[in-house]
């Protein structure tokens, strides 16, 4: 096996910087994320098993998830030695400078069944950022600046205080060409990355057809991973934007028990209307 490193476009999530344990990439197309703690990293293998091998999963929506590899032992990225890792595609793997975000869906990311103490700082987390007042929340992102040619990178702190008004303005930001420190967002890419009939509306749109009737599984506190190529490859004639949508982090799924998922449908139809209101304008 190639060596792996941490993963250059990771936008949220544990990180493997600075001696911390987080996912590393093999630089051919293969993400290695390393079991969470708590029986985590067991409960998200066993959803990947189980969705993988679920024939009740329409084809088209598997294309939305990571395709999943199986498990693997390997040398951990904080040095602790050997651990099992869940072995995915790198979804972003072929990307020069993508730009990414990480949006968690739902207006709850608890659900029942849970430990006090987890219940009461997921309540915490849910009403102190745009989780309980829009049904969503930016996790975060890297979007590359295409006037200063470097990403533009806000701390989780920061992105954590959020409000609908930045929530707002940060998907503004996510398609314009414009220097993104300071300046009025002119959202130049959006009808290219958000709209079109393989845009990142369309295929928001297809996932939410398919949890209006899905109850297969419940996905708490799960995200919407969107990322896009720079404008360099625009220029180029590379092939477009290659927008793309992948639901990510599973450590949370649980069965459906016939039941409509309508904690994540309800978040997911108001991110929806956000983007739909950034294309009309």
């Amino acid at each position: 096996m190639k060596m792996l490193k941490d993963p250059e476009h990771q936008v949220a999530g544990h990180m493997a910087k600075d001696g911390r344990l987080g996912p590393l990439v093999d630089g051919e197309g293969r993400f290695f994320k390393p079991f969470q703690s708590n029986g985590r990293g067991e409960n998200e293998a066993k959803f990947y098993e189980s969705f993988s091998s679920n024939k009740n999963v329409p084809d088209h929506i598997r294309g939305y998830f990571p395709v999943y590899h199986g498990t693997q032992v390997v040398e951990a990225s904080n040095g602790s030695g050997k651990l099992p890792h869940i072995v995915l595609d790198d979804v972003v793997y072929g990307y020069s400078n993508p730009s990414g975000m990480d949006v968690k869906i739902g207006s709850r990311t608890w659900y029942p069944g849970v430990s006090e103490q987890y219940f009461n700082q997921c309540l915490k987390n849910d009403r102190e950022t745009t989780s309980v007042s829009l049904g969503f929340r930016h996790a975060g992102f890297k979007i590359f600046d295409h006037q200063e040619s470097r990403f533009w990178i806000v701390e989780y702190k920061v992105v954590h205080g959020y409000k609908v008004d930045d929530a707002t303005l940060v998907l503004r930001k996510f398609v314009s060409s414009n220097s993104l420190a300071d300046s009025i967002p002119d959202c130049a890419f959006a009808s290219e990355v958000y709209g079109g009939s393989n845009g990142i509306l369309a295929q928001l749109l297809e996932l939410k057809a398919w949890f209006e009737t899905q109850t297969l599984y419940h996905f708490s506190s799960c995200s919407v991973y969107m990322f896009y190529e720079n404008e360099s490859i625009l220029m180029k004639g590379g092939g477009g934007a290659r927008a793309q949508v992948k639901l990510v982090d599973f450590t949370h799924v649980l069965d459906g028990n016939g039941v409509v998922d309508h904690n994540f449908l309800g978040g997911l139809s108001s991110f929806i209307k956000f983007i739909q209101d950034i294309l009309e304008s």
